[in-house]
């Protein structure tokens, strides 16, 4: 059954979002990820758009030439810097450092559980009701390019993949949530995991 996430409303969200009962690090992928207090504390946004009576999704597109996960789909985000307050701190600081979004233009409506990842981060998805107008200047050096994907594509679980690949000999498992050209998968198709998860918790 596909959800009726184009009509979940403000206080509906922020409901089901504080009722979310996953337990930490159940989203990653990567079985051999055990020791988590030696990982990178980490944050995103998970942005969602009101687009008239629809919410949408804002992603990124990385560039190719980074060293980390180049040319991948992500939300946001960064590492928890010494100044940051907190991990909504650095959720908004680098949502406006890569695309120019501005944090009085974000609603906090709470965050998922922590998201562990093979590369050794502890990352917190932050997830904002983002309210129009707004217009984003991408950092070029980070981010090719922002678009926004409708919340109903990852609330539909015929949309929701699970793939393996071999990495040194080994057999790991991932999520992934194709969206026409765009592949999502591995951490960002994990939290969108969570945050299916979150919405359809009360849902038969």
């Amino acid at each position: 059954m596909v959800t009726q996430g184009l009509m979940l409303g403000e206080r509906e969200l922020r409901s089901r979002l504080a009722s979310a009962t996953l337990s930490v690090g159940e989203s990653a992928d990567w079985p051999e990820v055990t020791e988590f207090r030696s990982h990178m504390p980490a944050a995103v946004l998970v942005p969602l758009v009101r687009r008239c009576d629809a919410l949408s999704v804002l992603l990124t597109r990385r560039t190719d030439h980074l060293h980390h996960h180049p040319g991948q789909i992500s939300f946001p985000g960064g590492r928890v810097e010494e100044g940051d307050a907190s991990a909504v701190a650095t959720a908004l600081r680098e949502t406006q450092e890569e695309i120019g979004l501005a944090a009085d233009r974000v609603e906090l409506l709470g965050t998922l559980p922590d998201y562990f990842t093979g590369t050794g981060f502890r990352v917190t998805p932050v997830v904002g009701l983002v309210h129009p107008p707004f217009e984003l200047t991408l950092d070029a050096f980070e981010v090719a390019e922002a678009f926004e994907v409708p919340l109903s594509h990852f609330l539909d679980p015929a949309n929701h993949l699970r793939h393996s690949l071999e990495i040194e000999g080994r057999t790991r498992h991932f999520h992934a949530m194709p969206y026409g050209d765009y592949y999502i998968w591995g951490a960002t198709a994990g939290m969108l995991m969570a945050l299916y998860r979150a919405l359809t918790a009360d849902e038969a």
